[in-house]
């Protein structure tokens, strides 16, 4: 039996929190019915498509579209996840949603509180929505790679050194480039023994989609960790592992989205580890005493 997950399910990930993570990448109106339903959800839910369509200043169609935008099959199946989300609100010790928003007067209390309430729920949402039988895949592929090639820039570039680190330290002949020159140089002299792990928000980042098609080109593997599995990255990838993204005041997009790409890839690091575990561990052995030995003796005060 598949462990992949349907986007069109009603359980799981809350509603509010797919709008949001899908909101950035909306316009017209689709964007005014997503703004509509985040600014009064416990009344969309209660509204007919000729009503929510009203209400955004939109036509009934663009109240569909925006439905299948998030992965439902219709605005039924959307009103029914607002429903849910709202009756989960009223359940004692579940975590309720604070929002995004961080006004100029909140305390540092009320702003540590909703940028981890969003860090937890994006990391949760991740995990429910990765489509697991891709992400075994990936792993499988990167097991048995000659060489890997992991491109990210700017944010994403953080999240491209970690896994290479990582990947590095079980044995893995790997290699993270942040600069498109030396990423393309790479992906020049790559094989289909080879494979590519290329990180990119949003999934159209030029400076990560030039290597990784010219690295296609080649015969690579591409797996894509983005937020946006319909993006141009996407499209080019031979597997896709989706992240969800829940941005807060200051902090949007590429920004907001490092825990849950830190979370796949981490994913694919235990699983890679999993499927070479003779030689994970042989490296490992081979390289435990290397920290230690470069730690700094606290010294005891003199009397």
């Amino acid at each position: 039996m598949s462990e992949s997950r349907s986007l069109g399910s009603t359980s799981g990930p809350d509603i509010a929190d797919r709008v949001r993570a899908t909101l950035p990448r909306l316009t017209g109106a689709l964007r005014q019915v997503a703004e509509t339903v985040l600014a009064e959800p416990a009344v969309a839910a209660e509204l007919s498509t000729a009503a929510l369509a009203a209400r955004a200043g939109v036509s009934q169609a663009s109240v569909t579209r925006f439905a299948q935008a998030l992965g439902l099959t219709s605005h039924q199946q959307l009103r029914i996840a607002l429903a849910t989300q709202l009756g989960r609100a009223e359940v004692p010790g579940w975590s309720t949603d604070l929002g995004p928003l961080i006004s100029d007067d909140d305390t540092v209390g009320r702003v540590a509180t909703v940028v981890a309430n969003a860090d937890i729920r994006a990391i949760t949402q991740t995990v429910e929505q990765l489509d697991l039988d891709a992400l075994d895949r990936a792993a499988q592929i990167l097991a048995t790679a000659s060489r890997i090639d992991v491109y990210g820039v700017g944010g994403s570039s953080t999240i491209a050194t970690e896994l290479e680190m990582r990947l590095f330290r079980i044995g893995a002949q790997v290699r993270a480039w942040s600069e498109v020159h030396g990423a393309a140089t790479s992906a020049a002299l790559l094989t289909r023994d080879d494979v590519v792990v290329a990180v990119s928000h949003s999934g159209a980042t030029a400076e990560v989609l030039e290597p990784v098609e010219l690295a296609r080109d080649r015969g690579a593997t591409i797996i894509a960790i983005t937020s946006d599995p319909r993006s141009p990255l996407a499209a080019v990838a031979d597997e896709v592992l989706a992240t969800a993204v829940l941005e807060t005041s200051f902090r949007s997009g590429g920004l907001a989205a490092r825990h849950s790409q830190l979370v796949v890839a981490d994913c694919l690091y235990i699983r890679v580890a999993q499927l070479t575990s003779d030689r994970a561990a042989r490296a490992i052995d081979l390289t435990e005493e290397i920290s230690p030995k470069h730690s700094v003796r606290t010294r005891r005060p003199r009397h």
